[in-house]
């Protein structure tokens, strides 16, 4: 079978390559062979791909990477609850092997206390930019054939559901009635954050350095939240500047984003008591200075609360599907929109993420029976035995 690996990501000189390997075959009862349709590709496939990140299993030199999949089940074990023809998508993190970790014994590995997790295509384990990948039937999510279209999304989109869940959990503190959030950054990560606070009921804001002509904006609007660019001229120079033209406090601020200085200023901006949630990452060695003092004391006089996130569970998978059909309700044809790159396996070998407007998503199966099987899911039910 065909898969993408990154080469020797341990000699720090890593380049990517398709190669044909054997097809895994089941040697538990429990396991399941699935065959891969489409993966998704995100900020972090980026980094594997380009930038060295990324570990491969133990004693190996290479890593497939790909780790927002959508797959039908092509063999499943006696004992696994799957049956051939399922649409699946994969949880991505494993739990340590250290007993003291209280969370990975108790199927939350994504709070995983060691650090000392696998994550499928990204540390210690291969992904899913294959035709097929085995897995254990407990890190499987069947996925609705209504959302056949759209099952790559499941992943990323459990990412949201999960700082919702904590965001709840944090708020059972006082009696909170939110009504503003405000969304920072457009990437895929950031709108689907706009749209799941709109589906939420909430008033949303999104702050991003996207033109507010660029199809970022368009898709904001359509969702029913209000666009503005970061950094234009004429518009508010600081996102203190435009959260006090708005002349509402943020209930929720979700910084997507990964670039500290807005984080720290997104703290200053918080309503009393609201929750500011930290989604993004960038790699960098920056420093700035801060009014301390003042933050300090806003912190702690208005009660507000800083939070980070990574990774999800089974629950906020589960919780990820019923959010993207009731997106899917809201504004059909949305979350077409926001996959604007479509390509091949053998497309990795030259891609150049810069020309990625929003979201990629790699098509394992050809493109073909991709179509064939979208268009047989719109007009009947269908059982995906390819």
């Amino acid at each position: 079978m065909k898969t993408i690996r990154v080469k020797q990501l341990r000699q720090g000189a890593p380049s990517i390559a398709l190669e044909m390997i054997d097809v895994p075959a089941l040697t538990q009862p429990n396991e399941v062979l699935v065959r891969v349709l489409a993966v998704g590709l995100d900020g972090t496939d980026r980094e594997i791909l380009q930038e060295k990140y990324g570990t491969p299993p133990d004693g190996e030199d290479d890593l497939t990477t790909g780790h927002e999949s959508l797959g039908v089940v092509a063999e499943a074990g006696a004992d696994s609850g799957f049956q051939s023809g399922d649409l699946v998508t994969a949880i991505v993190r494993r739990p340590c092997k250290d007993q003291s970790c209280v969370n990975c014994r108790n199927g939350h590995a994504d709070f995983c206390q060691t650090g000392k997790y696998v994550e499928r295509g990204i540390k210690g384990a291969h992904g899913f930019l294959s035709e097929y990948y085995k897995e254990e039937a407990r890190y499987l999510v069947q996925v609705p054939t209504d959302l056949l279209e759209h099952g790559m999304l499941v992943e990323p989109q459990s990412i949201v559901e999960k700082v919702w869940d904590q965001v709840q959990r944090v708020q059972q503190r006082l009696i909170w009635e939110p009504r503003t959030a405000l969304i920072l950054g457009s990437g895929p990560l950031g709108l689907l954050a706009a749209m799941t606070c709109r589906v939420l009921g909430l008033d949303v804001y999104v702050w991003s350095m996207s033109p507010q002509d660029s199809l970022q904006a368009e898709l904001v609007q359509a969702c029913g939240a209000v666009y503005r660019q970061a950094g234009a001229a004429g518009s508010a120079p600081t996102l203190t500047a435009y959260a006090d033209g708005l002349g509402k406090p943020m209930d929720l601020i979700l910084e997507c984003t990964g670039y500290s200085p807005l984080a720290f200023e997104a703290m200053s901006v918080l309503a009393p008591g609201g929750v500011l949630a930290l989604l993004g990452v960038t790699p960098a060695d920056r420093k700035l200075e801060i009014a301390s003092d003042m933050l300090n004391q806003s912190m702690v006089l208005e009660n507000k609360c800083v939070i980070g996130s990574v990774n999800a569970s089974r629950k906020d998978f589960e919780t990820a599907i019923y959010r993207l059909q009731q997106m899917e309700k809201l504004s059909p044809g949305w979350l077409s929109r926001l996959v604007t790159n479509r390509m091949q396996l053998e497309d990795l070998l030259k891609l150049d993420f810069k020309s990625i407007p929003i979201k990629a998503v790699v098509d394992v199966v050809p493109t073909r029976l991709w179509n064939d099987l979208v268009k047989q899911t719109r007009e009947v039910a269908y059982s995906f035995s390819v």
